[in-house]
């Protein structure tokens, strides 16, 4: 068994050299693996699987690509993209995932995560997201028209970035009491998560985290094989 694992693309077609980035990895670092793991975060915002833009259906053809390669494709939500549905999964032949999935590789056992869970620190964030997750602001936010969405999602990305500015480095990581607090809930010893854009293998008590990077410059992504992991540069 062996994976390829990646987080934080934070795609849009305001930024096709991003897109090259992307489809050069997929064509370059993914075959011969078993597993592709996206997560949470491929796109820097999601208002709905009805958003058929050509910039979205250029990203579903290069991802299609990879599943009709015989590679599987697995999914998690992210902060930026959680409205991402079963429509976009099917059509990626993707299988959308929980927020907590256990990867297991022989006798290895893996915790993945997006990681926006781990930090508990950022209070507000918290909030938010328990707001923006419940079903009623989902199931209203997708009755609206594509252009209100567009301009809902706008308007709350310009409120994070802004609120992200005057946040402390410290509060948005994780918090290491929710780090342990999760790994002894699922009995695990190693975990993968992206979200906080700061890749570093870390080794705490017995827990060995891997956090992935984002996309902007260099890219960090993990591999898993035979249940060991690596974090590589590309």
């Amino acid at each position: 068994m062996s994976a390829v694992l990646i987080s934080d693309l934070h795609l849009h077609e305001s930024d096709l050299a991003l897109y090259d980035k992307f489809e050069r990895f997929l064509s370059s670092k993914v075959n011969g693996f078993d597993n592709l793991f996206i997560l949470g975060d491929l796109f820097e915002t999601w208002i709905g699987d009805d958003n058929e833009s050509e910039f979205n259906k250029n990203v579903i053809e290069i991802l299609k690509k990879v599943s009709t390669d015989g590679i599987k494709v697995f999914l998690m939500h992210g902060n930026r993209d959680f409205l991402i549905g079963e429509n976009f999964c099917s059509s990626i032949k993707a299988k959308l995932l929980s927020d907590y999935h256990i990867y297991e590789d022989g006798a290895s056992k893996i915790l993945l995560l997006h990681g926006d869970t781990l930090c508990t620190d950022d209070v507000r964030y918290q909030e938010f997201r328990k707001l923006v997750r419940d079903e009623s602001w989902r199931d209203d936010f997708l009755s609206k028209s594509l252009q209100e969405r567009f301009d809902i999602a706008s308007g709350l990305r310009e409120m994070s970035n802004e609120e992200t500015g005057n946040k402390k480095n410290e509060i948005m990581d994780v918090n290491r009491e929710s780090v342990l607090k999760i790994s002894s809930e699922f009995s695990i010893n190693k975990m993968i998560h992206g979200h906080t854009h700061r890749p570093f293998i870390h080794k705490d008590e017995n827990l060995v985290r891997v956090v992935l990077s984002d996309w902007e410059n260099e890219v960090n992504y993990a591999t898993v094989i035979d249940g060991e992991i690596s974090l590589e540069t590309f």
